[in-house]
């Protein structure tokens, strides 16, 4: 039996909730609601689709090696409000405090299409073998996901040849010029063919990650190719909240306090990709959020004053990897300079 003032129901598996409910585990009644049988390590998705054999089991952690004391429902959420959570099953989680911690949706391969490990590690090496057999690659997107996805499979395989399009002028605005000089000349070095100013008039008929006779047009040219990837389309996974709650933002995003509270409700938070924190969307950023979230709720669980604030950062960090030998990184220095700088990266994306 819980006890009364203690249950804490977080919904959503990802960075941030993994975080609060291993931070919240031993001090309160955690209900883990997440339809997925494990945590997924989505910064390692890319190697293990070009090296499934060696990095794909590697991404997955089961619940109950986060959970001692808690426990996982493998549910969606269908509705909240300050009292519980409405599952998609039609039944129900009352809880004292809520988190909402769904995070975003984004195209396979960097985010996994099922709720199953079994099943993403089957479709991470059926992707491989398709690609494996392409010699014309085509990447849409030259944000972070594309190009490191672009250097990944440069890394297994030095004779295909890679194009990434997007209807961008720049690589990576935002960040320094020494920055996009720098990608643009490791980007050269490794023979990936980056086109900027290029939007699809309409995607290829071909199913993203499957072989076939990829044809586009460009920018009003003809592109061919033996496989293709989507990598832009993020979306906030929020479509279970409706404006219950809070009014969600255009983004879909929850509007949420200072202490990271949904605006309007002290017992009910949110964390990552699913607030309107003005910041880049970051695995980084929900760790952090979730460490403020779980200091409050300790705080209230005992009966004290919650006072954890939660401060974005005014500086720009990135670390881009391109397979594990290539890479460029942005890092705040003090005085609000960046430091900009080669780097490899040995263990997957580290720059979420």
């Amino acid at each position: 039996m819980t006890e009364q003032g203690r249950t804490v129901a977080v919904v959503g598996g990802g960075y941030g909730g993994a975080a609060v409910v291993k931070a919240l585990d031993e001090h309160a009644d955690v209900v883990l609601i997440e339809p997925k049988d494990a945590f997924v390590h989505a910064a390692g998705a890319l190697r293990a689709l070009t090296r499934p054999e060696e990095w794909a089991a590697q991404i997955f952690f089961p619940y109950s090696g986060v959970l001692k004391r808690g426990s996982h429902l493998r549910e969606y959420a269908a509705a909240v409000d300050a009292r519980g959570v409405t599952l998609a099953s039609g039944g129900r989680v009352e809880a004292d405090y809520i988190v909402l911690a769904t995070g975003s949706a984004y195209p396979y391969p960097a985010k996994t299409r099922t709720d199953s490990t079994a099943e993403a590690l089957d479709h991470f090496k059926a992707t491989h073998a398709e690609l494996a057999g392409a010699e014309r690659v085509l990447i849409a997107g030259a944000g972070p996901v594309g190009l490191e996805l672009a250097g990944e499979i440069r890394d297994v395989w030095p004779g295909k040849r890679i194009t990434v399009v997007d209807p961008g002028a720049e690589l990576v605005p935002g960040y320094t010029a020494e920055l996009r000089a720098e990608l643009v000349r490791q980007l050269a070095e490794l023979k990936v063919e980056v086109r900027l100013g290029a939007a699809f008039d309409a995607e290829p008929d071909v199913e993203p990650g499957r072989a076939g006779d990829v044809r586009a047009t460009v920018g009003g040219e003809r592109v061919e190719a033996d496989i293709w990837f989507r990598a832009y389309g993020a979306s906030t996974n929020s479509g279970y909240l409706g404006d219950g709650l809070a009014p969600l933002n255009g983004r879909g995003q929850v509007p949420v306090t200072e202490r990271l509270n949904v605006d309007g409700h002290a017992n009910v938070y949110a964390v990552g990709d699913l607030t309107d924190v003005a910041e880049e969307k970051r695995a980084g950023a929900a760790s952090k959020h979730a460490e403020v979230v779980a200091a409050n709720i300790i705080a209230q669980v005992n009966g004290q004053e919650p006072k954890e604030e939660y401060r974005p950062s005014p500086l720009r960090a990135m670390l881009l990897p391109l397979g594990p030998e290539y890479g460029v990184g942005q890092f705040p220095r003090r005085r609000g300079r960046c430091s900009c700088r080669r780097t490899r990266s040995r263990s997957g994306r580290a720059g979420t």
